[in-house]
């Protein structure tokens, strides 16, 4: 009985819109009305590029990336003492990648090390691309995984 109530409302609700649609043309038409103004168009000037004065060049080795860094490998080695600690206690490696590294604690630290030294050569390479940010964000993104990492170890030990 509902699926028959249903049914009549949509087909009146179809022929509503029909009803309402069809007759205005104006509604399909394109294009400006007859006695509307043209619009004039005038060349937009042209743009004129400045290079950015905050971000300049400064050397790989200043003290912004000496505590990047520093964060980094901090973080690193809490989330490699961390894991190392829960793999022993019968927990379970999450990260795939690690997993395959997880099986020693020498493999672990290779794993770990080898985390903190990509984090630095992908910043050196930003920075010898001139992509100063992206130096930067490289550690900043790092130490933020190994402080989800760090925080989820610990929060979950056994």
């Amino acid at each position: 009985m509902t699926s028959r109530r249903s049914i009549e409302l949509f087909g009146c609700s179809i022929a509503l819109l029909l009803v309402i649609c069809v007759p205005s043309r104006h509604l399909l038409a394109q294009g400006p009305l007859p006695d509307a103004p043209v619009p004039s168009v005038e060349p937009a000037p042209p743009v004129q590029f400045t290079p950015q004065s905050e971000i300049r060049e400064h050397k790989f080795w200043d003290r912004e990336n000496w505590a990047w860094f520093a964060a980094s490998a901090a973080l690193s080695g809490a989330d490699f003492a961390v894991t190392r600690a829960n793999l022993q206690s019968g927990g379970r490696e999450l990260n795939p990648v690690v997993r395959v590294f997880g099986r020693s604690t020498p493999g672990l630290a290779v794993n770990f090390a080898g985390e903190t030294a990509g984090v630095i050569g992908l910043s050196y390479f930003f920075h010898k691309t001139g992509h100063h940010r992206l130096e930067r964000v490289v550690s900043m993104v790092n130490i933020g995984a190994s402080a989800g990492a760090v925080s989820y170890g610990l929060a979950h030990r056994r």
